[in-house]
């Protein structure tokens, strides 16, 4: 049953990472911005950069745009991030990750899997630079890969030419006419954003952001039919919504200091929201400002981001640094997530090889310098109780990290973890008195 307190929803998915689904995303909600049509984003899956993108295409920076992931969440926690924020929006658009039917394992987590949770139809982008009418063939088999999910619609992009477009919409009528072809956007160099070794450069570092959202709102303008693909869009079939959700983890404490800036942007606005609906209070500081956290938190949070970009200007930070120091002394709470828990520890080598000293609150040296990709879904079990939950107790969250760990311990693991498909991954992060922190970015317990 349609659950009346949610607009209807779509899904922009992809049949694979790079395809351009996020821009043509970007341009969509730019585009209905423009039009008074109010829309709001989610993304699925554990991504940081693209919900910050999101935000200033729908106009909603100061509140942010929720992730939504159907491995890492429970259903409450989902059906709370859909719900909220929903009053007198007609239209939900989530944006996919990597490839449709791309997951934590086997397909599990997918995009597909909030397809099939919610309802929702999906719209597949697919890059078409090397092929013609064979994309039709491609665009069939999703189709009928998963029949409990509604694929409605399709984008091609990328497109080389007039003729170009006519085989593609021909070889769609003659093979699939029962999926609209909504639009066929040409290739434009104009439209690529830049990446860097965790996905695309922040939101906030691009100087004519405003520009580039106005470019993308034309393009789609001009080359897909806006209003046939809204109307394609359909109710929420989960179950019912909560707008308030279930917070997905227990606040740090009453007050909590949130580092925020370029170096510590990686914190889910679900959690801050969470902490918010919990009765806590949350205020931002920018350590890359040399800025102590404030004086009257009992609690400090130190997201992932990009320390190991500013690590001179965070050694240097002698505020911020002893702020940190004093804080812990004082028992205040100090957690730190993937580069929040790597400037918690004792040195960080950048990727020329320079060494920084960081906060020394936890036995632990990390090299930009010697890298190592860390990917994937985990599991977590508290060794013992901390504010994030008893002794024993279960979360799931992400990792995803080019640094090294030269030097840990001796000392207290803060977790036992494991991946995905079960593997066990052994103990990992650290626990030193009131400070603590790893390399997982938590998104929700799991009861």
């Amino acid at each position: 049953m349609t659950d009346p307190q949610i607009p209807k929803g779509l899904i922009i998915a992809a049949t694979a990472s790079g395809s351009g689904k996020t821009v043509l995303t970007l341009g969509l909600l730019a585009h209905l911005k423009s039009e008074g049509i109010k829309a709001v984003p989610l993304k699925s899956g554990p991504d940081y950069i693209d919900p910050a993108f999101h935000a200033h295409a729908a106009g909603m920076v100061q509140s942010g745009v929720a992730n939504i992931d159907p491995w890492a969440m429970r259903i409450e926690t989902i059906s709370g991030a859909v719900a909220h924020g929903a009053d007198e929006k007609p239209l939900i658009v989530c944006e996919g990750v990597m490839g449709l039917f791309d997951g934590a394992i086997a397909g599990q987590g997918s995009t597909a899997d909030i397809a099939e949770m919610t309802g929702w139809p999906v719209i597949l982008v697919v890059d078409v630079r090397r092929q013609g009418a064979s994309a039709a063939a491609v665009v069939k088999g999703f189709h009928t890969f998963r029949k409990s999910i509604q694929l409605s619609g399709v984008v091609f992009n990328n497109v080389g030419s007039v003729r170009h477009e006519a085989s593609l919409r021909i070889a769609m009528k003659e093979a699939l006419p029962e999926i609209a072809v909504l639009g066929c956007v040409p290739f434009d160099p104009s439209l690529e954003l830049p990446s860097r070794h965790l996905g695309l450069v922040q939101a906030m570092e691009h100087a004519k952001l405003d520009d580039f959202m106005a470019r993308a709102a034309r393009v789609v303008a001009s080359h897909i039919d806006v209003k046939a693909l809204v109307r394609l869009a359909s109710g929420w079939q989960g179950v019912k919504t909560n707008p308030q959700g279930s917070a997905p983890l227990p606040p740090l404490g009453q007050k909590i200091a949130v580092a925020r800036d370029e170096a510590f942007a990686f914190a889910y606005p679900l959690t801050l929201r969470g902490w918010r609906a919990q009765g806590a209070e949350i205020e931002f500081f920018s350590p890359l400002d040399d800025m102590a956290p404030p004086k009257d938190a009992d609690a400090i949070f130190l997201p992932g981001g990009y320390p190991e970009l500013h690590a001179w200007r965070l050694a240097s930070a002698e505020k911020f640094m002893a702020g940190l120091r004093d804080a812990a002394g004082a028992g205040k709470v100090i957690y730190g997530e993937c580069g929040g828990y790597m400037t918690l520890g004792r040195t960080m080598i950048d990727a020329d090889g320079t060494t920084h000293a960081m906060a020394g609150l936890l036995a632990l040296d990390t090299s930009f310098e010697k890298r190592g990709l860390s990917l994937g879904y985990r599991r977590v079990t508290l060794c013992a109780e901390t504010p994030l939950g008893a002794g024993r107790s279960s979360l799931r969250g992400h990792e995803f990290h080019y640094a090294s760990i030269t030097s840990e311990g001796p000392g207290d693991a803060l977790f036992e973890a494991e991946a995905a498909d079960g593997t066990d991954l052994g103990q990992m992060g650290q626990v030193a008195g009131n400070v603590f922190g790893s390399f997982v970015h938590l998104i929700d317990r799991e009861d």
